[in-house]
């Protein structure tokens, strides 16, 4: 399951030198091209609980690891934080930017501590780096 939180379908148009020119559609399609062989689940939204909604629905269907970028809620979300605790499989946070190079407001990820890992600072590519990263943390298992 891939979740985006709020903002991330203004990609290519939200501040280029920051996030770059590719869109939403532009990640997807990398991950599906770089990765055939796995059926994604795809969700982006800017309400908080519909991404508290997908984290807990993981938790029952056949999800095998979560790939997020929460955008602004890596910050403030202690709900997804929250939900983020009680799932078992691997968790994966990516950042397109490097959040560690940006406001210092920014340096801090709230769900971050609710996950396996943070990947942060490789453009949209961080996504690929996070199921590569999920599938490791799978194979320990």
């Amino acid at each position: 399951m891939v979740l985006n939180g709020p903002n991330l379908n203004l990609l290519g148009q939200r501040d280029p030198k920051t996030y770059g020119s590719q869109t939403l559609e532009d990640v997807e399609s990398l991950m599906k091209q770089s990765f055939p062989e796995i059926d994604f689940i795809f969700l982006q939204s800017n309400h908080e609980g519909d991404l508290v909604d997908a984290i807990q629905s993981a938790r029952s269907e056949s999800i095998d690891a979560i790939i997020a970028n929460w955008g602004g809620f890596t910050h403030t979300s202690v709900a997804v934080h929250d939900a983020l605790e009680l799932l078992k499989i691997p968790k994966v946070e990516v950042h397109i930017s490097n959040i560690h190079a940006r406001e210092a407001f920014r340096e801090r990820s709230i769900t971050g501590k609710a996950m396996d890992g943070i990947i942060t600072g490789f453009g949209i590519y961080s996504y690929v780096l996070g199921v590569h990263a999920a599938r490791h943390l799978l194979a320990k298992n």
